[in-house]
């Protein structure tokens, strides 16, 4: 088995990405990685209904586009197999503004709703096998804010309930996940070109879907990495 390059946290004008699918999977092929997922934002009705009010784009995916979104993923991931040998896994950031939780869900078949409680998130992304990760569980320098503080604040009811936390997202380390020993991988929370240069997740295993997934979710064979440009292979 090989050391695989990843990054399971990326946004592409899908959402609040300034690069479309497409620009995504060139800019991460030529610097050589091995497997991207993409994990664009599905908003709470209020936080989406109060945009709208607002005059203001949500920056999400609406329910009645979830399927052309799915559609376009699974184009794109032959387009990254083909081009670069590179896995690309589709994905959704369930993104809870109102009740502060942001939560991946890697390689769902169907929509699932942020509106949902924590629990219930997880228990649907279970019955689809997919694979769920807390976001950004703490305090962001790059932002200043804690958009998951919902997470963190019941850790110990949630610890297990994930399949892995982030323990780094683009340039911050979130010590408090190392320190409760937590499954972990870190991410780039991609949305512009500089982005790419974040920490990112190694993993030994094979580069194919389930195999990441029992990877990330066994988190015996799993490390991270401060990419600073040039090509990894």
């Amino acid at each position: 088995m090989q050391w695989l390059n990843c990054d399971f946290h990326i946004h592409t004008t899908w959402s609040d990405g300034s690069c479309t699918l497409e620009e995504v999977i060139h800019l991460y092929g030529e610097a050589g990685f091995d497997v991207i997922a993409v994990t664009d934002h599905v908003l709470d009705t209020l936080s989406y209904e109060t945009a709208m009010s607002a005059g203001r784009s949500p920056c999400s995916i609406p329910p009645e586009l979830f399927g052309d979104y799915q559609a376009a993923l699974w184009e794109a991931a032959s387009l990254a197999w083909t081009e670069y040998g590179m896995l690309l896994i589709p994905g959704v950031e369930l993104t809870n503004n109102t009740s502060r939780y942001h939560i991946l869900s890697l390689d769902n078949k169907e929509f699932i709703s942020p509106d949902l409680e924590v629990p219930d998130i997880v228990s649907e992304a279970r019955r689809q096998q997919a694979l769920t990760v807390a976001c950004h569980p703490s305090v962001r320098n790059h932002s200043g804010e804690d958009p998951s503080a919902h997470l963190w604040s019941n850790h110990e009811e949630y610890a297990t309930m994930f399949d892995a936390w982030e323990v780094a997202n683009r340039d911050d380390l979130f010590n408090v996940v190392g320190l409760k020993k937590f499954n972990y991988i870190a991410n780039s929370d991609f949305h512009e070109p500089r982005h790419l240069y974040s920490w990112k997740t190694l993993l030994r295993c094979e580069k194919n879907v389930e195999s990441v997934k029992q990877a990330i979710r066994s988190n015996r064979q799993v490390s991270l990495f401060l990419f600073r440009g040039g090509k990894l292979r």
